[in-house]
């Protein structure tokens, strides 16, 4: 499995989706209830094979991903052969990053309490991984428009 399983609330999302699948795959409902009770382990690899390409299509279309904590807010972009950073740090505990509001007074009202830096590198693995490891890790989905916001900022 190049991801993970979906869960069953995923799952449930995606049903229609699922069957178009199986459709697709020459599974019909009959034949997949009865793999389902005979042969667990085969109806386990076609959840999971749905579940990577779910995943795949997911990642492809990401282009911005954030971590926003107290300390610090990371926003990556990510491109076809790197990622680029804007990371904003407090320097003080006065101030916080982990709200869109508490970053925008921040960086209007306490602009001395932060640093702030720009970076990029290439992909250490294939773009999408990279993507799913940085979301497994507490990243969310990001916008275009906050990017270029902080990009404004920092320059």
């Amino acid at each position: 499995m190049k991801y993970r399983m979906l869960t069953n609330e995923e799952l449930q999302v995606f049903d229609e989706d699922f069957k178009h699948f199986l459709i697709v795959n020459g599974v019909s409902n009959e034949e997949w209830v009865e793999m389902n009770k005979s042969d667990k382990e085969k109806a386990t690899s076609i959840v999971e094979l749905f579940a990577d390409t779910v995943f795949q299509k997911v990642y492809e279309k990401m282009k911005f991903v954030e971590h926003r904590s107290d300390e610090s807010c990371l926003v990556f972009k990510f491109n076809t052969e790197n990622i680029e950073l804007i990371s904003i740090n407090r320097k003080s505990k006065d101030v916080s990053l982990s709200t869109p509001e508490s970053i925008h007074e921040a960086l209007v009202k306490y602009p001395e309490f932060l640093t702030a830096f720009k970076t990029e590198k290439a992909y250490s693995k294939e773009r999408e991984l990279e993507i799913h490891d940085m979301v497994t890790q507490g990243c969310v989905n990001s916008s275009e428009a906050f990017w270029i916001m902080l990009e404004k900022v920092i320059s």
